[in-house]
């Protein structure tokens, strides 16, 4: 007979591995089904590999600056060894995958490996993997199948030299020249990674600027710090197709121009991995699942957090997403526990979800953009440079700022946008402080230690009211 679950997660990533850890704490009988390994994306081909190449790559442009700060070096010549960062690389993933595993293990969640397809609400078939062929049975499904890089039908998209970020991790020795189609994160990030390696960088994208969907004059410093560091960028035009050079790859673009590289990386998004809905009537739009604040598809019983839905395609919210999928899942399936009466119905609130671009210099961003809140009413803005912060200016790091945009009448924090050193764990504060509803006015006052970059989110705040000590009054 089969086994009896009270909750079934399909899938092993962020929303997948802290949904079934989440049901388990509540009290339901767990199952996770994994087709890959634990960590998913994130873990494996996105967040975790993609950070260790760029701290190596952080360590490469500060070695440029050693000269200034009175560290003389014998010589400033490098050649990166691919195979070992690819091995130091594998080293952070199999530590956190195992990390995941334990922790499954530890919560008493058993895990499946193979390829799960909901057939039902009830019913759950696993195959293709180690687990061999079967059938589950449970009282709710979570499907948190993640997501998958986006081909688009280019001609020539096939070539062996066109790559995905899956692939471009695992590369063996770095391309003298590098073609990123896409400038979004996933193009910045390469881009900074492979300029510092030794490659020769050539971004092309669709939109008029790199960045898009970010603060304009942020994604306008990043494009400067690109610029630095000979990336070179291309805006506001169309691919029209690959073609095969010889060793290498040519892009031929809308605007008649040729790039030609050894490798071209596709980096134009990620799109919802259905498989795990395969011959379900379940309400998608647009390639992504319909969901309510609660998960909850348009199937009764199954839930689906995490990249499927499309909502913030980001691990972090991810695991918010997962943690409610799970306690509401359990309710169904009629799990009588403590926790389960006491929190469920449960929301996943996506109102504050801090985004990161790893670039270098970083940008943190959460809430609006100043276009945005303007749209809603008037505002204040506070801007603080750091090229006027000390710690700032004591690390080498002064490229950046902190800007703060609020509602002009009660001071509510409607977006904080950061680039600079240590943008990616300012920005947390700030989506702390906007989630509690802290106005603008209490920011200003809040003490930070000195000298620090995280003060620069203070001086901001006090900016936007026209306080701020450490600037010229405004005009």
């Amino acid at each position: 007979m089969a086994e009896k679950y009270d909750v079934i997660v399909i899938g092993g990533g962020p929303a997948g591995y802290v949904a079934a850890i989440k049901a388990a704490q509540v009290g339901a009988k767990t199952a996770c089904i994994e087709k890959d390994v634990l960590g998913g994306t994130c873990l494996n081909r996105g967040c975790i590999p993609t950070k260790t190449y760029l701290h190596s790559a952080e360590f490469l442009y500060e070695l440029q600056e050693a000269a200034s700060r009175g560290i003389k070096l014998a010589s400033t010549d490098f050649s990166m060894d691919m195979p070992a960062a690819v091995k130091e690389k594998n080293k952070v993933v199999k530590k956190l995958t195992g990390g995941v595993g334990s922790l499954l293990k530890a919560n008493n969640v058993d895990v499946y490996y193979g390829t799960g397809v909901a057939k039902s609400a009830t019913q759950v078939a696993v195959s293709g993997g180690s687990s061999g062929s079967l059938t589950l049975q449970t009282g709710a499904v979570i499907l948190a199948g993640g997501s998958k890089a986006v081909k688009l039908p280019i001609p020539g998209v096939e070539s062996s030299r066109v790559v995905t970020s899956d692939e471009i991790l695992d590369l063996q020795e770095v391309p003298k020249a590098l073609a990123i189609i896409g400038g979004g994160v996933i193009g910045v990030e390469m881009a900074m990674i492979f300029a510092a390696f030794g490659s020769k960088v050539t971004i092309v994208e669709l939109e008029p600027s790199i960045l898009p969907f970010m603060e304009k004059d942020a994604s306008q410093l990043i494009l400067k710090s690109l610029k630095k560091k000979r990336v070179e960028v291309k805006t506001g035009i169309k691919l029209d197709k690959f073609e095969e050079k010889g060793s290498g790859i040519s892009l031929f673009l809308g605007n008649g121009e040729r790039v030609d590289a050894d490798l071209a990386l596709l980096s134009i998004g990620r799109q919802a991995d259905l498989s795990c809905v395969d011959g379900l009537n379940i309400k998608t739009e647009r390639g992504k699942i319909v969901v309510n604040d609660q998960m909850e598809t348009s199937v009764s019983g199954i839930f689906a957090p995490g990249d499927v839905n499309g909502r913030k395609m980001l691990a972090h919210a991810a695991f918010k997403m997962g943690e409610a999928a799970a306690v509401n899942a359990a309710k169904f399936a009629g799990v009588k526990s403590d926790e389960v009466a006491k929190h469920a119905p449960v929301s996943a609130d996506l109102k504050y979800v801090p985004a990161v671009v790893y670039s270098v210099p970083e940008l943190g961003s959460v809430g609006l953009s100043e276009a945005q809140a303007a749209e809603k009413g008037a505002i204040a803005v506070g801007t603080f440079p750091l090229a006027v912060n000390g710690r700032a200016l004591a690390v080498g790091a002064a490229e950046g700022f902190v800007k703060v945009i609020a509602d002009a009448k009660y001071g509510e924090i409607l977006g904080v946008h950061i680039v600079g050193h240590g943008a990616s764990e300012i920005i947390n504060e700030a989506a702390a402080l906007m989630a509690m509803e802290i106005t603008v006015h209490e920011v200003a006052e809040i003490m930070h230690g000195h000298p620090t970059v995280s003060e620069a989110l203070m001086e901001a705040a006090a900016d936007a009211l026209g306080k701020c000590i450490h600037l010229p009054p405004k005009k």
